[in-house]
This record gives C-alpha cells, sequence and structure tokens, in this order.
C-alpha cells in the first residue's frame, strides 16, 4: 500500500462552495476512485489550504490515474473544483497538487 498526502490551496471566497460540493460527491466520481484504488480518501482544511490523504492499493499507479483522468464524469467534476483551487507555485511541472514527503509513519 502506499500512502499518498497532497495539498493545494483554495480561493477564500470559494470554500464554502468547496465544502458543500465535497459535502455530497457524485456517486460516479467515488466509484471511479474506488475503482483506481484509491482508499481511505480525505480532504482537510486549514484556512486555505487544502491536504489530502489517500492510500493506493493497487499495483499500476500510473495506468488508474490515467484512467481516473480520462473518466468523463471525473472530468466534469475537475472542471467545478478546479477554478476553486489555487496550485501552490513550487509544485512540479504538470502537477495541480503538491506530493508531501512522508516523514513519519506508525501503524
Amino acid at each position: 500500500m502506499r500512502r499518498i498526502a497532497q495539498i493545494i490551496g483554495i480561493a477564500e471566497d470559494r470554500i464554502a462552495e468547496y465544502e458543500a460540493l465535497h459535502a455530497g460527491v457524485w456517486p460516479t466520481v467515488l466509484d471511479r476512485i474506488a475503482r483506481s484504488n484509491i482508499r481511505n480518501y480525505s480532504i482537510f482544511r486549514h484556512g486555505t489550504t487544502l491536504f489530502a490523504y489517500m492510500e493506493y492499493v493497487g499495483d499500476d499507479f500510473e495506468g488508474d490515474m490515467a484512467a481516473m483522468a480520462a473518466d468523463p464524469e471525473t472530468q466534469r467534476w475537475w472542471e467545478i473544483c478546479m477554478p476553486m483551487q489555487r496550485p501552490l507555485p513550487e509544485r512540479p511541472e504538470g502537477a495541480w497538487w503538491l506530493d508531501l514527503p512522508e516523514v513519519f509513519h506508525t501503524d
């Protein structure tokens, strides 16, 4: 299993809208997340920073992420969410969320 943590900014004036949207995530989006081998997915907010945590249980991360990105319902979801988000300038080229290194873990 691979643990993934990411951060991104959110527009201050869009926080309520973003949280309301995520209070009722579309079943098709949730299904695609599950079929892409993502488990235990959470998004937290601190001020205007979003922190996402997920666990990847598959064996082809790139393939599963490509399948998610190609999904029409996921694309529609992202079209709504992305204008609310503010990617951090230090993220790698081509990335939207900034991946964080794991510093410590215990079970």
